[in-house]
């Protein structure tokens, strides 16, 4: 029964809601230039990242949101060219609630 993807990785429950979102980041493996992808949801402690860039379960990478620093965050688990990643340091919940908004008003205007 293949029609979905296995995710490769342990499933862990989630602490805290997901929010669906479309948003345009810069993403960075150790050692390596910058590089655009996409988040297409995200929580307080982390995102599913939308990348053709080869990733592995348990890599470092950082991630610039619009506007903020890297922050850095870990692969959980991938399938194809999504990547379920987790901050190191859970998001603030004001700074979740900006990034959510400014996304929202990206989308709308």
């Amino acid at each position: 029964m293949g029609a979905l993807p296995e995710k490769k990785g342990r499933h862990l429950p989630r602490p805290h809601d997901r929010q669906m979102v479309l948003i345009g980041v810069r993403v960075r493996r150790r050692g390596e230039s910058w590089f655009r992808s996409r988040i297409t949801d995200m929580s307080l402690e982390g995102f599913r990242l939308l990348s053709f860039v080869k990733l592995q379960i348990g890599m470092e990478i950082w991630v610039m949101f619009p506007g903020f620093e890297g922050r850095r965050a870990n692969v959980v688990w991938v399938a194809e060219h999504e990547a379920g990643c987790a901050f190191e340091n859970p998001l603030h919940p004001a700074i979740f609630d900006h990034i959510i908004r400014s996304c929202d008003l990206r989308r709308e205007g």
